[in-house]
């Protein structure tokens, strides 16, 4: 479950464009369309691609692909962008469990600079309208795992009701805390869900250290007394795993990096398929770092049907 948003990705050369318009380099601020609208006048110029997004659509996405049974709950409008969600979550095996909503359907406008990383101004529509009364017992029921992304963080009744709801179908829950400043505004309460109800917890170095204030080995060390598996990621230096009883240090694959929108999305598809195949978790780690690895090669979080083949062979090395 997460935010259904529809991604508008733009390669830019200059970061003067953050100042203007009160970005962060490599945060994500929310806006609302009339700032997404000046945004894309600004840099009408440069040419824009557009694929569905959301973290934990993303990360169903990598999951479908690995032929792994998925669903996905959001909420998009009665438009065109809301329509262009449906139809290609169909094309991606993910069975949309997607809400009608009334503000047009969100955009998550990604801007891309040389050195890869993405910052993003988010206008989140209707998807900001799903709410605890949209969601019920049945959604929950033939579920192994329910992955939600920390951007939902904004609708705590509904963050509470879903968790519930999954441990009471009987998922394991893994969370993706999304975004350090979403940690940095919200920490008291992310401390007190993940410790009552996640099994599974990912995080990049960033998100780490602005949930315990450590680096990433120490910070794996404390999160890891309280969540049952830890994986936190370090960039080009791979990352750390922990189960409570050991830890893994996996690497990354060989790959030039052009975008890294959807990296740490791929990686928990690629971690959580590893899971559901019962896995040891080193390779699970290992399958993340593939996708992960793969995905910055291109634009966006999307990759054509011959990367896929070449994933699925690599894959089979693995296991």
């Amino acid at each position: 479950m997460g935010n259904a948003l529809v991604d508008m990705m733009i390669r830019i050369e200059h970061e003067q464009v953050f100042d203007e318009f009160g970005l962060l380099k490599g945060g994500m601020r929310l806006v609302d369309a009339a700032i997404i609208d000046r945004l894309l006048a600004r840099l009408k110029p440069l040419p824009v691609e557009i694929a569905t997004g959301g973290s934990a659509a993303n990360t169903m996405y990598g999951l479908g692909k690995l032929g792994i049974e998925t669903s996905f709950i959001g909420k998009v409008a009665a438009d065109d962008m809301g329509k262009f969600m449906t139809e290609d979550m169909l094309k991606s095996r993910i069975q949309p469990r997607l809400l009608q909503g009334i503000e047009p359907t969100g955009i998550a406008l990604a801007l891309v600079t040389p050195d890869s990383e993405r910052t993003f101004a988010v206008n989140l529509g209707c998807a900001i309208e799903l709410s605890p009364e949209d969601i019920d017992a049945e959604m929950f029921e033939g579920y192994d795992i329910f992955h939600i992304e920390g951007y939902l963080v904004q609708n705590k009744e509904l963050l509470d009701k879903a968790l519930h709801l999954a441990k009471e179908a009987g998922a394991k829950v893994s969370f993706d805390l999304a975004s350090f400043d979403v940690v940095e505004e919200n920490l008291a309460y992310l401390k007190s869900i993940i410790a009552r109800y996640v099994d599974i917890l990912f995080a990049n170095e960033d998100e780490a250290r602005a949930f315990s204030g450590l680096g990433p080995e120490k910070a794996l060390m404390e999160i890891s007394k309280t969540v049952p598996v830890t994986i936190i990621k370090t960039g080009d230096k791979g990352s750390l795993i922990s189960d409570g009883n050991q830890i893994y240090k996996i690497g990354v694959i060989p790959a030039t990096s052009i975008d890294t929108t959807g990296a740490g999305d791929l990686y928990a598809a690629g971690f959580l398929y590893g899971l559901v195949k019962a896995l040891p978790m080193e390779i699970c780690g290992k399958i993340g770092a593939l996708l992960a690895g793969k995905v910055i090669g291109v634009l966006g979080a999307k990759m054509k049907d011959d990367t896929w083949e070449e994933i699925k062979i690599e894959l089979n090395k693995l296991v």
